[in-house]
């Protein structure tokens, strides 16, 4: 059976004991019913993990003693992905699989044709829900970090965040002179370290919209001819990313952690 795996974030060191409380407990006692002696995996969402052995239930929780700090493979490039707000439920299945996918920052927008809309009272609740999902992917991809879900924002906001990445991309499916695989091709890509990188929504970026980032620094992109749904095109936009770049590309192994 595979070692269960729980989000504890909860500096550790080898040697270490913690309490598992709250709904940590309940999965463990009541979901998988683990036994004392069985093995556990804990990370802290900030690139930390630890393996730890159920020791015994008490009146405070289940009892985990560390026993071994685990070496987690650093992300060799960072991603920060801006994602126009799309129809409702559709939010939910970005954050999911751009967690899987590597992502390290995620900053919903609200652009011109965007069809998602959050009345303002809404917005914590919102933001709170996405970061949980984006807990529990990480949790099942193996990450030991969690990407950060940011709250939603303006388009004039993204172009001026202050965001120090090497590439900063807009994927626009009008764009017919510039392709990704280009973009890959140049030298400073070759060279970057990290990725700003702006999806539309469901009916697209007006052309002013596009030629303001432009001016902002960022590149107007294609993903070829044919025209993707918003999560297909955040899904290609990633891998591609990653693969050339990141966590399919083999390249950046990390250690153990200290």
């Amino acid at each position: 059976m595979t070692t269960p795996r729980i989000y504890l974030p909860q500096f550790l060191q080898k040697g270490d004991s913690c309490i598992l409380r709250g709904s940590n407990l309940k999965y463990v006692k009541s979901v998988l019913r683990m036994k004392a002696g069985e093995r556990i995996f804990l990370f802290d969402g900030r690139g930390h993990q630890c393996e730890g052995v159920l020791k015994r239930y008490t009146d405070e929780g289940a009892l985990i003693t560390i026993v071994e700090k685990q070496g987690i493979h650093a992300n060799p490039v960072g991603i920060h992905l801006f994602q126009s707000l799309p129809k409702a439920g559709m939010m939910d299945f970005i954050v999911e699989k751009a967690t899987e996918l590597g992502v390290e920052r995620i900053t919903p927008f609200a652009a011109v044709r965007s069809v998602g809309k959050v009345p303002q009272e809404k917005i914590p609740a919102k933001c709170l829900r996405w970061q949980k999902i984006a807990q529990e992917a990480a949790r099942k991809c193996g990450r030991a970090n969690i990407p950060e879900v940011a709250g939603i924002i303006s388009f004039d906001d993204v172009l001026t965040a202050p965001v120090e990445d090497d590439m900063k991309l807009i994927f626009w499916e009008e764009e017919k002179t510039v392709t990704l695989k280009q973009i890959f091709r140049q030298a400073k890509t070759k060279e970057a370290k990290a990725f700003s990188v702006i999806i539309g929504p469901e009916g697209g970026f007006t052309a002013e919209e596009v030629d303001l980032a432009v001016k902002h620094g960022f590149t107007s992109v294609s993903l070829g001819n044919q025209v993707l749904k918003v999560d297909t095109a955040v899904m290609a936009a990633l891998t591609v990313i990653q693969y050339e770049k990141g966590i399919f590309s083999g390249a950046g192994e990390g250690g153990k952690q200290p």
